[in-house]
């Protein structure tokens, strides 16, 4: 059977739903499907469903195409250790996963890569998207979260301990007082969807989403938007003065109001950076960490199976971590 018919397996792990897919040795998915994290019922069951959707997805594909799936990659908010994931809040029971181990003996396959969901996006952008060619570059995720990745010559850095970008982490000002240490992620808690969904759903006496928020007319929606977009804005003006990147990328859930979102960046970017950086929306939008676990399936599948482990201090800042 034609290796052209082998493929790769890709995870992404999100806060409020689960993408899983196959790919061919090309970056193309093959076949898809997404589930529902149903975080409250715990860490455990989200992984269990997700390898279940995962080996359905492969009999799918080899009956389709032939083959054999060659390496997976899977993302997750947090960082992705061996016996654990750090900064991972969302989900119940998510921080004691050994994710990697899981993978591994859930799906029997040796090549595993994982990486930070946002990192594994800003992957994809420099490889395949609207990062390709900009150095440095970053992209930044508004979804359930807020995060950051950057760019440079083509690798995405991964910092110290893995947590480069985590900027839902930076205080908002010099009142804050609880931060990373009592773990709290103060500007996260501001300005990301989930936070603009719990603001809005106090001020309008609904259940609402942050996209629903986003899309109201009512004017109590409409400022606590914009209260949000220019505090969002003030933050990452100041990413650009530091990083002074070519191109800043937006990608994640509330890019469906891009183009509210990307006037109000772009006029502190304008108005505060000495030099602005290019801003385009993501090319993979709310895709882009499954895209990105594709990219580490593919290195995966290009590299010894005895290579396939999570060291996120060593290869991680070149775009991969094993």
């Amino acid at each position: 059977m034609s290796a052209a018919q082998d493929f790769v397996l890709a995870i992404d792990f999100g806060g409020t739903k689960v993408a899983v897919a196959t790919a061919g040795l090309d970056g193309e998915i093959a076949e898809s499907v997404r589930l529902d994290t149903d975080a409250p019922r715990g860490a455990r069951q989200v992984v269990q469903r997700a390898l279940v959707a995962a080996r359905e997805l492969v009999a799918r594909t080899r009956a389709a195409r032939g083959g054999r799936p060659l390496a997976v990659g899977a993302v997750s908010p947090g960082i992705v250790l061996d016996d654990g994931v750090l900064l991972a809040p969302n989900v119940p029971g998510w921080e004691d996963l050994s994710l990697p181990a899981l993978l591994r003996e859930g799906l029997a396959l040796e090549r595993v890569r994982v990486m930070t969901d946002v990192k594994a996006a800003a992957l994809a952008e420099a490889r395949w998207g609207n990062l390709r060619d900009a150095d440095p570059g970053v992209l930044l995720s508004l979804g359930t979260g807020l995060a950051a990745a950057v760019v440079i010559d083509g690798r995405v850095l991964n910092g110290a301990n893995g947590a480069a970008g985590e900027i839902g982490y930076m205080l908002r000002g010099a009142g804050d007082q609880a931060g990373a240490a009592r773990g709290r992620a103060p500007l996260e808690e501001a300005v990301a969807g989930r936070a603009i969904g719990e603001r809005g759903s106090r001020l309008l006496g609904e259940r609402l989403t942050a996209e629903q928020v986003f899309s109201s007319d009512d004017p109590r929606a409409r400022a606590l938007v914009s209260e949000v977009l220019a505090e969002l804005a003030v933050h990452v003006a100041n990413v650009a003065i530091l990083i002074d990147p070519a191109r800043l990328a937006v990608g994640g859930g509330l890019m469906g109001s891009g183009r509210r979102v990307l006037d109000a960046l772009g006029a502190r970017l304008r108005e505060a950076v000495p030099f602005p950086p290019e801003l385009v929306p993501a090319r993979f939008g709310p895709d882009g960490a499954l895209r990105g676990a594709v990219a580490l399936a593919l290195d995966g599948a290009q590299s010894s199976a005895g290579a396939a482990r999570t060291r996120p201090h060593d290869d991680a800042v070149k775009g991969e971590a094993r």
